[in-house]
């Protein structure tokens, strides 16, 4: 095989092993007698598979990192259903924008602190080990 071919084949498993995981997530979703969405079912399905070591960031990275750097174009379709609607919501778009800015300050903020947290537990930790 090439090298172009092993990496084509490499990406297509990566693709393959994200979009198993969105299946999965959505299937739990539509098992569960309650509404409850698929996506946040399979974060956490792709959390307890990590956190397991099930599945290695390796298998995943190249793909995840695409996807990461290239958010803005996952966004498009809500945008569009947004504008198409925008006769519906025309009459509160002013309280619309403003807890869609409220609510990203918020989200901001918890992210900040969770990530400081984090940074400071594990710095705690590392810590711990080189008394020991």
């Amino acid at each position: 095989m090439l090298k172009g071919d092993i990496m084509r084949l490499k990406s297509l498993v990566q693709i393959g092993v994200v979009f198993l995981i969105c299946i999965i997530g959505e299937l739990i979703s539509k098992l569960l007698p309650f509404a409850f969405p698929g996506s946040v079912i399979a974060m956490l399905v792709l959390f307890v598979l990590l956190f397991f070591g099930i599945l290695k960031t390796e298998h995943i990275k190249d793909k995840t990192d695409f996807m990461l750097n290239n958010m803005a174009f996952f966004f498009i379709p809500s945008s569009v259903g947004i504008i198409n609607y925008y006769s519906d919501i025309k009459s509160v778009i002013i309280p619309f924008v403003f807890i869609c800015i409220i609510t990203t300050l918020i989200t901001f903020l918890a992210t900040a602190y969770t990530v400081k947290a984090v940074m400071k537990l594990q710095r705690m930790i590392k810590e711990s080990r080189g008394k020991e």
